[in-house]
């Protein structure tokens, strides 16, 4: 269980979930911190308890500007500095409270290069997980001022608004990694780069369980900083079989069974085990501290009368946790960082070419329902045993002509190489049925933009997400050094 510090900070507290008065589910609640406070489902409540759930991100930010009037000088004399600023700044005192971000903003604009000199220095003996820097002017210090930043090697977000940059100014941080620059008049996309700094500290700070082998240890991801917890694959089968089928697991069980818009083969008890399952894997995320799960599933229970943790990975996805299959870390790395991004879980599949409709299909036997968000509705589905022929399987209903992201984390194995992200969007175009066809039962077919040739579509295990957000990943891939491959 968790400590008392963690209890104190939040962290594995068990409340009941609310229902409406008329008995209709309510909608998860998520905050841009990215914590879930109510379910639609009816339980006790499930959080991280690792340290991730107790970091807090902390960004420095900075006005620059001249502290005479504009004059002839760009912005010029008709740009109202003084309101700009104060703008600003609440959008970024807003932005911050909202990710629950610590932010360090200088009472005052830096006005000279001195004043440059001393910030970027205190920066660096800082070391915040991120700096911000808003471009009042362009003349004089202001983008000698943006280059010392950026080059204290801290990711470095840089605004400039309209007025206050040429290309001749940016182009220095167009292909530089650690660096991402907003130069628009539109805040939301330095809101963003914010919250990309949130993530990324939250993916360095995050804790995965790791249920595989025979050996008690703890490592980490190079290059990332994601800590692994490894336990012993027969932890999962020692605490389920001492786990009781309590009035929780089968109202979770009867719920997942009303809710089911048809179920095939997969029966009442095959529900009720997995989700003792899902009991299961909530018991060794609050034992050991984790903020994330992962299992060698195949490898610890296929040959074992203990229900693959298919519905308790969907679950646990859909309440905002991390949870990736075959202890495949690339995925996990993956599932953590689009649910911090875009607050919203992924689907961890095997892509397969379909060469007739020119596409590619993920299939898998874990996906998630609320496709759509955390605090969304979850997609229509329906419960069938896995492809193996046992367990239950909660398959939701892609919904065809909706935009999607592929998302694919390699892990490089040689310290000091950058990782890699495979990159691409596009929209589905339907949902296969499993059977007639083989393969894992969740399988969607998806039409990627300028993608004419899918026998050779680079990665495994990739992650498919609602929404279309391949910019947004490659910036993400360029502030924080990792390779982006946009296919």
């Amino acid at each position: 269980m968790c400590s008392s510090n963690d209890k104190h900070s939040g962290c594995c507290s068990r409340r009941t979930f609310l229902n409406t008065a008329t008995g209709a589910s309510v909608g998860s609640v998520l905050s841009l911190s990215g914590l879930i406070t109510t379910s639609a489902w009816a339980e006790e409540s499930i959080k991280p308890c690792g340290p991730a759930s107790k970091y807090t991100a902390t960004l420095k930010a900075a006005f620059v500007r001249r502290e005479e009037e504009y004059g002839m000088w760009w912005p010029g004399q008709v740009y109202d500095g003084k309101s700009a600023l104060q703008n600003y700044k609440e959008k970024i005192i807003e932005t911050a409270q909202s990710l629950g971000m610590k932010l360090d903003l200088r009472s005052e604009p830096i006005y000279s290069e001195e004043e440059a000199d001393q910030w970027t220095a205190q920066a660096a003996r800082e070391k915040p997980d991120g700096l911000l820097l808003v471009m009042l002017d362009r003349q004089q210090h202001s983008w000698p001022t943006a280059r010392k930043a950026a080059d204290i090697g801290i990711p470095t977000i840089i605004f400039s608004p309209v007025g206050t940059s040429f290309t001749t100014n940016t182009q220095y941080f167009a292909n530089r990694q650690g660096v991402f620059v907003s130069s628009t008049s539109d805040f939301s996309q330095t809101a963003f780069g914010m919250k990309m700094i949130k993530a990324n500290a939250k993916l360095r700070e995050t804790r995965y369980i790791v249920i595989k082998g025979e050996e008690r240890r703890d490592d980490s991801i190079a290059g990332i900083g994601t800590s692994l917890r490894y336990i012993p694959a027969n932890t999962f089968a020692e605490i389920y079989n001492k786990t009781s089928v309590t009035k929780e697991v089968k109202k979770i069980a009867g719920e997942y069974l009303r809710k089911a818009k048809k179920i095939h083969k997969a029966n009442k008890q095959d529900v009720i085990n997995g989700v003792k399952s899902y009991v299961v894997a909530r018991t060794i995320l609050e034992q050991e501290e984790g903020d994330a799960i992962t299992m060698d599933c195949l490898g610890a229970l296929h040959d074992k009368p203990i229900s693959l943790p298919c519905i308790s990975w969907s679950r646990m996805l859909d309440h905002g946790i991390p949870a990736a299959c075959e202890a495949d870390l690339g995925a996990a790395v993956t599932h953590a960082l689009v649910q911090y991004l875009f607050d919203r879980p992924g689907f961890q599949q095997d892509p397969v070419a379909e060469t007739s409709a020119g596409g590619l299909i993920g299939a898998h036997c874990t996906c998630p329902t609320r496709l759509k968000g955390f605090d969304q509705r979850p997609e229509p589905f329906h419960i069938a045993h896995h492809h193996g022929n046992r367990d239950a399987v909660p398959i939701p209903r892609w919904k065809p002509g909706q935009r999607i992201t592929v998302a694919d984390v390699e892990l490089n194995p040689e310290v000091g190489k950058p990782h890699r992200m495979i990159i691409s969007a596009g929209e589905v175009m339907k949902n296969i049925s499993v059977p007639p066809a083989g393969g894992c039962v969740v399988s969607v077919l998806v039409k990627l933009d300028g993608v004419e040739q899918y026998l050779d579509y680079p990665g495994f295990h990739q992650i498919f997400f609602y929404g279309d957000y391949k910019k947004e990943l490659t910036w993400y891939s360029n502030l924080f050094g990792i390779e982006p491959v946009v296919v």
